[in-house]
């Protein structure tokens, strides 16, 4: 077999390239992975390719197969797809999730990998790695049946989050974001919509994803008194200010923060990473979630596609990269 594979590599920020590596051998329980598809999260993966991670945070934004350093050069990436070609017999011929950078083929730990089950496409499940965010975020929040919920900020991470409170029975449920397009995606996973302007405020809970200043704002807006707001929103390097004056205090707001990585032993002690994401692509298996996927290129192509997902030129939730047509 090939020993090679072929990587996307941030050269430096706002540039990328394909190159050429070698594979090491697959030692015992190890696992050889053929690429089927990748994901790219357009939030934290452009505010890497822009170079745009603060210093104080280049340890915790790592990726657990990250190489290189920040801002670059620097392989960045964690939601991947693909076919156990060595490994185990128990997994070899499985598809498998992985938090694993844009490469055609890769060696990791058999313990890296996560079988996707059956009733689940190989295309969606690179939102596994989202979805499991969403798991975290809403074992954070602890919603109740009958609450009283927004989600503002309809990107990947936000429809997420949705399309899973769009399950719980009783509750008034609206996305909440300033582009009118994002209605569609809201209609596909079965969710309210609404502009900044028109969303239904006294919300018990509100999950901020819009990753703006202004989003925030108006999050504390919707709240009740002694409503809760669950900040997931990633701001890199900028910094924001908060009316923390006015009737903050004399409502008793909450505003708490809601970690990727890690979930409160005080919320789920005896939960770890590879529940959440188990969990993860059982509930992938709703064809309704296909929505949040919202564009699709070779990986040859990745070099070109990156800048115009960072800017914007080509909007997306989720863009999928495609490794069949890869040599």
């Amino acid at each position: 077999m090939n020993r090679t594979a072929r990587a996307f590599w941030v050269s430096s920020p706002g540039e990328g390239n394909i190159r050429e590596i070698a594979l090491p051998e697959a030692a015992e329980g190890d696992v050889l992975v053929r690429s089927l598809y990748s994901g790219v999260s357009r939030g934290t993966e452009t505010l890497v390719f822009r170079g745009g991670v603060p210093q104080s945070q280049h340890a915790a934004m790592r990726a657990p197969f990250q190489e290189g350093e920040f801002p670059a050069p620097v392989k960045y990436g964690y939601l991947n797809v693909g076919l156990v070609e060595e490994g185990p017999a128990e997994l070899v011929g499985r598809t498998v999730f992985c938090l694993y950078p844009h490469q055609t083929r890769y060696v990791v730990p058999a313990s890296a990998v996560t079988v996707v089950p059956d009733t689940v496409p190989a295309a969606r499940a690179i939102l596994a790695g989202t979805v499991e965010t969403a798991v975290n975020a809403l074992w954070d929040a602890a919603p109740l049946v009958g609450d009283r919920i927004a989600v503002v900020g309809g990107g990947m991470v936000g429809c997420s989050v949705a399309a899973l409170l769009a399950r719980f029975p009783g509750v008034r449920l609206q996305l909440v974001d300033a582009d009118p397009s994002r209605v569609e995606v809201a209609k596909a996973l079965g969710v309210g919509f609404a502009s900044p302007e028109e969303a239904l405020g006294a919300c018990d809970l509100v999950v901020h994803a819009s990753a703006t200043e202004q989003g925030l704002t108006r999050s504390l807006d919707l709240l009740t008194a002694e409503g809760t707001v669950l900040e997931l929103s990633w701001y890199g390097d900028r910094q924001i200010s908060l009316p923390l004056g006015e009737a903050f205090h004399s409502r008793r707001l909450v505003l708490r923060s809601s970690q990727v990585g890690t979930v409160s032993p005080a919320r789920r002690a005896s939960r770890t990473y590879a529940d959440r994401l188990a969990l993860a692509l059982e509930l992938l298996a709703d064809p309704a979630l296909d929505a949040l996927i919202t564009g699709e290129s070779a990986f040859a192509e990745l070099a070109e596609v990156m800048p115009k997902l960072a800017s914007g030129e080509i909007p997306a939730l989720c863009h999928r990269v495609r490794y069949a047509d890869t040599p």
